[in-house]
């Protein structure tokens, strides 16, 4: 359902002349919080008759304004409820802006909820088709890279087990493994570097570095390591506003002071 509220913008584009990938101007999101309940239309009426409106508004982003270029990796940092899970939903149109306008240059694949559309009662080889088609493949698109990615997520034995028996570090490495399949100008990256074991984020680290140069990457992350080995620029989001953008060490800093 559209937030009839939100009167912001987002535009996707194809401009290959442009070398900017998403353009950020004047971005605020809001989210409407109930603060007492009315139970049934004759509360509804007192309430509204006091004065009571039963909801308050939160301010989540307020007037971001931002720019990544076309091959950048840019990592998103901030503490937890900051605003840059939001941020990265506006960017991915899972949100609507309440104000201001997104803009954004090319196909974008958001990797956020790793394992959306995954049914725990069908088989992992079935949940591969599943997701596939989720992600826009076809039936033999599926197929021809299906041992690539049951290679990658290393769960070959268990292909034909359901989901629910799964542990969640198995089922979080078959999705992250379908996702990387998805091909997109624009990636945007929530926390996937830290799935599955020692080993396998070895594998995801490798995967990352080829996209290094190559792909426009947005990644948010609470790992300065992270953002100092991948990133060419950051940003930090504190309160729902940027607070620090600039190379990574000098953004990493800034974030490591929050909690000192």
């Amino acid at each position: 359902m559209v937030d009839k509220r939100a009167i912001g913008k987002r535009t996707v584009i194809s401009d290959s002349k442009s070398n900017v990938a998403i353009s950020v101007r004047g971005l605020s999101k809001s989210f409407r919080l109930p603060t007492e309940r009315a139970w049934g239309l004759k509360q509804a009426f007192f309430n509204r008759l006091r004065g009571v409106k039963g909801y308050k508004d939160q301010k989540v982003l307020d007037n971001i304004n931002l720019e990544i270029k076309k091959g950048e990796f840019v990592g998103i940092v901030g503490r937890n409820g900051s605003g840059k899970s939001t941020l990265l939903k506006l960017l991915a149109g899972i949100y609507y802006p309440s104000a201001g306008e997104i803009i954004v240059n090319g196909s974008l694949v958001p990797f956020i909820e790793l394992g959306v559309g995954f049914n725990m009662e069908l088989s992992g080889r079935e949940n591969v088709y599943l997701n596939g088609a989720i992600l826009g493949f076809s039936n033999s698109e599926v197929e021809a890279m299906y041992d690539d990615i049951v290679k990658f997520a290393e769960l070959g034995e268990f292909m034909d087990q359901k989901l629910k028996n799964y542990s969640s570090g198995m089922q979080v490495r078959l999705a992250f493994s379908i996702a990387i399949r998805a091909k997109g100008d624009i990636l945007i990256l929530d926390e996937v570097l830290a799935v599955g074991d020692a080993e396998f984020q070895r594998k995801c680290n490798d995967y990352f570095e080829s996209l290094h140069g190559n792909q426009t990457v947005i990644l948010v992350t609470h790992s300065m390591d992270n953002v100092k080995k991948f990133c060419d620029r950051a940003i930090m989001i504190e309160g729902g506003k940027i607070a620090c953008e600039g190379k990574p060490e000098k953004v990493a800093e800034a974030y490591e002071k929050l909690f000192i």
